[in-house]
């Protein structure tokens, strides 16, 4: 050291060697504990890292087999590829259909007869053009910015009214083109001119050339070149319509995409070995967590050592209450014909402690009692009244049987007219239109087919149709029903139920025509009642408990119906994967075991670096009391070797007078 260099010139012996010999065995007892301790540690932390990955691998299996819909697979094949089937297992059932296609859907086209000599420069005419399409109305003005073929083409696609125009070059001269953008009749166009400056709005001259409806003369305005059809099948033997070419909600669970006319037979069934493959992944996963553990934790009689975590309580932990949930009996399961993964063919192997899984009779068992096999691994909710319906549990929501009491039914918001409907209605052009808002936030327009002498259901079913296919409101993912009340009124009812369902009337052309130049709007009611007895709040139609609310908080049901009183009980019923789903976050966790002996290790780790850090520290400050002794004892023995010196000669001297004087 740069400080000692010359430590020992005095005695030869205390050299800033010997000083680092002596820090050196002074340092190497505790520094060999700190990195015993240290390597011992981080071995832990790893060990429990492994242990976490195997435990966590657990959950996603047995997740997906916590939701009931994943325990109803289903498969379905069609016999003609022109009409593909799809299949959502959630709503599915097995059965086998035979499907007949007769139509598909198409979008209109329209073109004008009049073809211009200049896409830009020949002038179209001027004023507003209205473009109906559906309940979608489109205003465009057409002036001198845009007083061509290609100025009036690019005014209807920059107004988004559900119609795609372009020009066309005939090759002798050229036509404007347009299609709807979406297929069936309910998407047909409609364009009507007005305050066209050649001519009049009708006279097929100026901007009238571009007007269409499906009642104009041939030769007048814009022609059809394709017609808007719908898609039509009929399903073992029943006649479906949709304004596309996919079909949905025809039958439970099943959307059909066609592509060609044609027949199929569609054919549903439960796809046992899907279900299987998900269950053997759990089966998989947990003896992988069994091995992970047997490496860890095990002993080996053979060689009399044991695992890094051989008797941790945490693994100790982790087993017992593993094997607790998958080899227990089912609460609300102790009377079924499943009411153990055992049952099921799922058995452990006392050797090896893993699982063994027979997949025949797991399928057999899920075939023949599906739905005590779904409550074997999901949540499910038996309920006594069959307008009762289990919707969720919560987090803190416990096995058990809970008493439903209903206080308030729910219902949908409606309007009412304030006379009664006619027997027969004469539509025209003067009271054909009328528009709702339903929900307070979803707007209805509604266009009636014109007619005499209609009678009163046709007019209800074309009313109904026209809401059922209306875009507004199946964007909302709402309806409307159209009906007539015991008192002869028109009523119009919302599907949605609670405090936020409304149906108001905005507008109608000669609302007395239909009873509605008064009417009466009332809002929906949310369900009311009790679950185990305690206060529950309402949503629509369904009844549910917050927290701090017993074993049956977080519980969730729907109350289809209008009785009110005692509707019965449900009882929670938590399987197998769903607990486990639980035991896995609740150890791998911000507050679980394993989690809390890492931390446990990582100040270890610290604690270890902290004395690391006095270490230093002490073997400094013991080198420094080294050097200033051994300085101090080199400086008195140079002294002394200086006085011996001194002395010597000094005798020497001394010794030849001493001989002369002889």
């Amino acid at each position: 050291m740069a400080g000692i260099s010359s430590l020992g010139i005095g005695s030869g012996v205390l050299s800033s060697d010997l000083v680092d010999q002596l820090v050196a065995a002074e340092r190497k007892p505790t520094e060999n504990r700190l990195s015993r301790q240290t390597q011992q540690t981080e071995a832990l932390l790893s060990a429990y890292g492994k242990l976490r990955s195997a435990v966590t691998e657990m959950r996603l299996p047995m997740r997906q087999l916590s939701a009931p819909d994943n325990l109803k697979a289903f498969s379905a094949s069609s016999s003609n590829e022109d009409i593909a089937v799809s299949v959502d297992s959630t709503k599915a059932s097995r059965g086998t259909y035979n499907v007949d296609v007769t139509s598909l859907a198409s979008a209109q086209a329209l073109a004008s007869q009049t073809v211009f000599a200049d896409r830009d420069a020949t002038s179209v005419g001027q004023g507003k053009m209205t473009l109906t399409v559906g309940d979608k109305v489109t205003s465009i003005t057409v002036d001198s910015s845009n007083d061509t073929l290609q100025g009036l083409a690019n005014a209807i696609n920059d107004s988004d009214a559900g119609v795609s125009a372009g020009v066309i070059d005939t090759g002798s001269g050229y036509q404007l083109v347009l299609s709807a953008d979406e297929t069936g009749t309910a998407n047909a166009v409609s364009i009507a001119v007005s305050g066209d400056n050649v001519g009049t709005d009708t006279d097929n001259d100026g901007l009238s050339r571009f007007a269409f409806n499906s009642s104009m003369d041939a030769g007048a305005g814009l022609t059809e070149t394709i017609a808007a059809t719908d898609a039509v099948m009929s399903v073992n033997g029943v006649t479906v319509t949709r304004s596309s070419n996919t079909f949905e909600n025809v039958i439970d669970g099943l959307t059909f995409d066609i592509s060609a006319v044609g027949q199929s037979t569609i054919k549903v069934k439960q796809d046992l070995g899907a279900v299987s493959d998900r269950v053997q992944g759990f089966v998989d996963k947990f003896n992988g967590l069994q091995g992970t553990i047997d490496s860890l934790a095990g002993f080996n009689a053979e060689a009399g050592v044991g695992g890094l975590l051989n008797g941790d309580s945490t693994v100790r932990n982790i087993q017992s209450q593993m094997r607790q949930i998958l080899t227990r009996v089912v609460p609300g399961l102790e009377n079924a014909s499943v009411r153990s993964l055992a049952d099921v063919g799922i058995t452990t192997n006392f050797e090896t402690g893993g699982l063994e899984f027979d997949r025949s009779k797991f399928e057999e068992q899920l075939k023949n009692n599906p739905d005590d096999v779904t409550a074997l691994f999901a949540e499910q909710g038996r309920t006594t009244d069959g307008q009762v319906e289990f919707v969720r549990s919560g987090t803190a929501t416990e096995p058990g049987k809970y008493d439903i009491n209903v206080t308030q039914a729910a219902t949908p918001g409606s309007l009412t007219g304030g006379t009664a409907l006619a027997a027969t209605f004469d539509i025209t052009d003067t009271n054909d239109e009328m528009t709702l808002q339903v929900n307070g936030d979803t707007s209805v327009s509604l266009k009636l087919t014109q007619g005499a002498g209609l009678t009163q259901q046709q007019v209800l079913d074309d009313i109904q149709a026209q809401l059922d296919s209306n875009n507004a409101l199946n964007a909302a993912g709402t309806n409307v029903q159209v009906g007539v009340d015991s008192a002869g009124m028109l009523t119009f009812t919302s599907s949605t139920y609670g405090k936020d369902s409304s149906v108001t009337l905005t507008s109608a052309e000669n609302g007395a025509t239909f009873g509605l130049d008064t009417n009466t709007s009332t809002s929906g009611l949310d369900v009311a009642g009790t679950i185990d007895g305690r206060t529950a709040e309402g949503d629509g139609q369904v009844l549910f408990l917050g927290s701090g609310n017993g074993g049956a908080s977080g519980l969730q049901v729907r109350i289809l119906g209008d009785q009110t009183g005692s509707r019965g009980s449900i009882t929670f019923i938590e399987g197998v994967a769903e607990r486990t789903v639980n035991l896995v976050t609740n150890v791998v966790g911000a507050d679980g075991a394993i989690e809390s002996r890492t931390d446990s290790l990582n100040r270890e780790l610290e604690q270890i670096q902290e004395s690391r850090v006095r270490l230093e520290e002490g073997i400094t400050s013991y080198r420094e009391r080294l050097v200033a002794q051994f300085s101090a004892a080199d400086s008195l023995i140079s002294q002394l070797n200086s006085t011996r010196d001194y002395v010597t000669q000094q005798l020497a001297a001394l010794a030849p007078q001493n001989n002369r004087d002889n």
